[in-house]
């Protein structure tokens, strides 16, 4: 990995080695140590609390991370009491069937299994620290993020024929019940299960170090940490929040802002050295603010929109990397373009800049922003026709839609668009083959006549014929500002699917060295679907305690 770090990144060294753990000066000890309040760091601090671990879990800023900005979506499936509620009859086998086909063999069969066996009873979990979930699903089932009122959807591609699988699709998106984002509200819940049982917070903490012993043993960390309640702290958080808060917002302004947080780490912070007498566990998020491992790893998706938080700097990677472990998938990265909402949108067709269409419009976001960025150079058009246009403009006014569903949405039909009263001017004005762009529409349109094969699979539902004039071009590149196209990584540390443990480039556990989390591969790192990346925050920093706290303490010298 090149030394080279981003200014905003909080930077990693070499590990520490030393003799053995008497051999060291240490601020302070505990048996778990936690690196990154989020979600998975939460959920594995909890479960290491539940075994009777001492833990001591520590975040660069003051807890959250991406998992307190998201949607709160947590994926769950085979028959919880809530899709029951639903009338919906849920299986394990059926939520297997399903994720076999978007997870493409990322994780063993035997842990997906496990990962979807496990689902009702870590949803019921996550209740039982005080999380709230419930049943009521919005008209039709199916949209990029419910609004208030609705807590259960079609997260992901379930309605899709080509891609629900052979059994009886049903709707697993447990949004957090909330008012606005829901992430904000179950992090809250988990932040605080951890201070009632008794998990001590280390704040304004960066990681910088790992301390091992010469046999390669992961004993604690090094951070640096700025004086708690000195002016410099309180600058610092006030900045981070800013910068969190503003990101939808005002990107540019907000990256200034976070250069100026890393200035604070670099002129204030002092040193402290945590003892970890049974494991450190890495769930520190992925890397999208990272533009150094962005442009080595994932270079097509510099451009997108970064969906994440200041600490998806790839500090857990790097850490795991600096003795020994071994990442994998970095290469892969979710980009979002969700048609939906407005309903109306899946029934036009997405065409690359030659006019070619190339996707199945009604498939989840994700599934659509892969093929756009990695096969197209990140461009495409959305065509509609004009009774399809004006239905969807009256659906985003009145659809009751969130303001970032329905603002972007008139935005790209009424100002990014190109208009031609018919099919060959359309061409003309967007820089499309004429040829190429009539033969797309005649062919989705014989197909929504039932007049020959769908191109790309689309069901019967999601079909119209594009006929009345005039013709209307939305641009849903990727360098769109008025239309952010965002995306978050999903590659990470290769562990041990049992444990958790962090796993050398010979296959073999970092002894004393954990991953949960986005920081860690796992169930959502070929292909995001909505509520997966928390469910699997739930999976694995739950399996990562478990296996940290199990272990048996580190024997120092006498």
């Amino acid at each position: 990995m090149s030394t080279r770090e981003s200014s905003s990144a909080s930077p990693v060294l070499p590990p520490l080695q030393v003799a053995d753990g008497n051999s060291l000066d240490w601020d302070e000890q505990c048996d778990v140590l936690v690196v990154g309040w989020g979600a998975a760091g939460a959920c594995a601090a909890l479960e290491a609390r539940a075994r009777g671990a001492d833990v001591l879990i520590a975040d660069r800023f003051t807890g959250g991370g991406a998992s307190a900005k998201s949607g709160g979506v947590v994926y769950a499936g085979g028959g919880t009491r809530h899709q029951l509620a639903a009338g919906f009859n849920d299986s394990p086998e059926a939520m297997f069937d399903y994720l076999k086909h978007e997870t493409h063999n990322v994780i063993s069969d035997d842990t997906l299994r496990r990962f979807c066996a496990d689902s009702v009873g870590n949803l019921a979990w996550l209740e039982s620290h005080g999380a709230p979930y419930s049943h009521q699903m919005p008209p039709g089932g199916k949209t990029s993020y419910p609004s208030d009122g609705y807590y259960l959807y079609y997260s992901g591609n379930e309605l899709v024929p080509a891609y629900g699988g052979s059994m009886a699709p049903a709707p697993r998106g447990h949004r957090t019940v909330g008012k606005g984002q829901g992430g904000a509200v179950l992090y809250a819940h988990l932040k605080s299960a951890c201070l009632r049982a008794g998990a001590r917070p280390l704040l304004q903490a960066a990681a910088r170090r790992l301390v091992t012993d010469p046999q390669g043993r992961v004993l604690g960390v090094e951070f640096y940490c700025l004086p708690a309640g000195s002016k410099p702290a309180l600058l610092h958080a006030r900045l981070a929040a800013r910068a969190e808060r503003l990101q939808n917002f005002a990107p540019g302004y907000c990256n200034k802002l976070r250069h100026k947080v890393r200035q604070l780490e670099r002129d204030f912070a002092q040193p402290r050295r945590v003892q970890a007498r049974k494991g450190v566990i890495l769930s520190t998020g992925g890397f999208i603010f990272n533009r150094q491992l962005l442009e080595q790893h994932a270079p097509k998706f510099v451009r997108n929109f970064k969906v994440g938080a200041t600490g998806c700097d790839g500090s857990g990677l790097r850490l795991g990397q600096s003795c020994g472990g071994q990442g994998e998938r970095l290469e892969r990265v979710s980009a979002w373009r969700f048609l939906n909402p407005p309903y109306s949108w899946h029934k036009g067709i997405v065409v690359n800049r030659t006019g070619q269409r190339f996707c199945n419009e009604e498939v989840y976001g994700a599934t659509l922003g892969q093929p756009l960025m990695e096969e197209q150079g990140g461009k495409a058009w959305l065509v509609l026709d004009a009774p399809l246009r004006k239905k969807a403009i009256c659906e985003a006014l009145f659809g009751g839609y969130w303001w970032f569903q329905s603002f972007p949405a008139l935005a790209l039909m009424l100002l990014k668009v190109r208009k031609g009263k018919s099919l060959g001017e359309l061409a003309a004005t967007t820089g499309m083959d004429p040829a190429a762009l009539s033969a797309s529409v005649l062919a989705a349109n014989a197909a929504a006549r039932g007049e020959g094969p769908e191109p790309f699979g689309k069901s019967a539902g999601g079909r119209q014929v594009l006929e009345q004039g005039p013709f209307y071009a939305c641009d849903i590149s990727v360098n769109n500002p008025l239309f952010p196209l965002g995306a978050l990584t999903l590659g990470g540390l290769r562990v041990d699917e049992r444990s958790g443990a962090v796993l050398d480039g010979q296959g073999q556990p970092i002894e004393g060295l954990y991953a949960a989390g986005r920081s860690a591969l796992g169930i959502p790192s070929h292909l995001y679907i909505s509520g997966l990346s928390l469910a699997d925050c739930v999976f694995s920093g739950r399996r990562a305690g478990a296996a940290a706290s199990a272990a048996p303490k580190h024997k120092l010298s006498d």
